[in-house]
């Protein structure tokens, strides 16, 4: 989704905001009110007021960023809906980065790669040598494929139905690539594993089915990532086995991350080569927008970036 992950520089500040100044290097993640039991708990992406804050185009207070003659704009997405030349955002909106690091590759570190490679590092915490499998190969699953690797998982596994995605998982580390159109998902992970099932998975499709094979394939004592996002009415059935011997179902928003301390860990794991998230961006000038939707949806794009002259 454009408009959401952003990067930029700082051109002002209002009163009170201490923690950047006008020229500093930020990229633009979820809000958060910083007071309320689960961020002072140092768990922002489930702060008491995150629906309001990130998803209804409003601010806290109930007012718009933006107006026009008709009425106000609800146009305040994650905060700071960032899909323009210019944006607002609030202090906590802004994580604040190196002045030489790429600022066209940092702007998915605010959601998307935050969220894959922090389910790994920050939600999961596999042990080195561990198995895990990643179903779905967009940005956030590459993101978590590139962080099983920094982790230290042996066994990578990457289930998908596009086959250049599944090579580019391989070239990021994935040791198993699985084409969920032409196989039984099932059958073949369990058949990478000795028959025992994975340590860990990771479910970013959204896929009700397909969260319940990436619970399927656990060994005992396994645990399921939750990350994909699934309509509101949308539920899943498990056989009660499958979850008696205990298997876990973890659900996960914005990687369990704390945005300020985590960003900079992968803006320093990317210096040091170590996160490749140059394999997974690909760059448009804003004019190309619609190439970029057509390349994200023919899979050619895993994270299109727009730029702005």
């Amino acid at each position: 989704m454009f408009g959401h992950e952003g990067a930029g520089v700082v051109e002002a500040v209002g009163d009170g905001v201490t923690y950047v100044e006008p020229g500093d290097h930020v990229v633009l993640t979820f809000n958060s009110c910083g007071a309320c039991r689960m961020c002072t708990e140092g768990r922002p992406a489930y702060c008491d007021q995150l629906a309001t804050r990130n998803f209804t185009g409003i601010r806290a207070d109930g007012s718009t960023v933006l107006h026009r003659a008709e009425g106000d704009v609800h146009g305040g997405f994650f905060g700071q809906s960032s899909f323009a030349t210019h944006a607002l955002a609030t202090e906590r909106n802004v994580v604040k980065v190196d002045r030489d690091a790429p600022l066209e590759l940092l702007a998915p570190l605010g959601c998307g790669i935050q969220t894959g490679a922090g389910g790994v590092l920050n939600s999961l915490r596999p042990q080195v040598g561990s198995s895990i499998a990643v179903f779905g190969a967009g940005g956030v699953g590459m993101s978590s494929v590139m962080a099983a690797v920094v982790a230290g998982c042996t066994t990578i596994a990457v289930v998908d139905i596009n086959g250049a995605r599944l090579e580019l998982a391989r070239e990021l580390g994935a040791t198993h690539v699985v084409d969920a159109a032409d196989s039984d998902v099932v059958t073949c992970l369990r058949e990478i594993t000795g028959g025992l099932g994975l340590d860990y998975t990771v479910e970013s499709t959204g896929v009700p089915s397909v969260l319940r094979q990436s619970v399927e394939v656990l060994n005992q004592g396994g645990v399921c990532g939750l990350i994909g996002s699934a309509g509101p009415q949308s539920e899943v059935t498990f056989n009660v086995s499958t979850l008696l011997f205990g298997r876990t179902v973890r659900g996960i928003h914005q990687g369990d991350s704390v945005p300020r301390t985590f960003i900079p860990k992968l803006v320093d794991l990317y210096r040091q080569g170590r996160l490749p998230i140059d394999r997974v961006v690909k760059t448009y000038p804003f004019a190309d927008i619609n190439q970029a939707v057509e390349d994200m949806e023919k899979g050619l794009a895993v994270k299109p970036v727009l730029t702005f002259a």
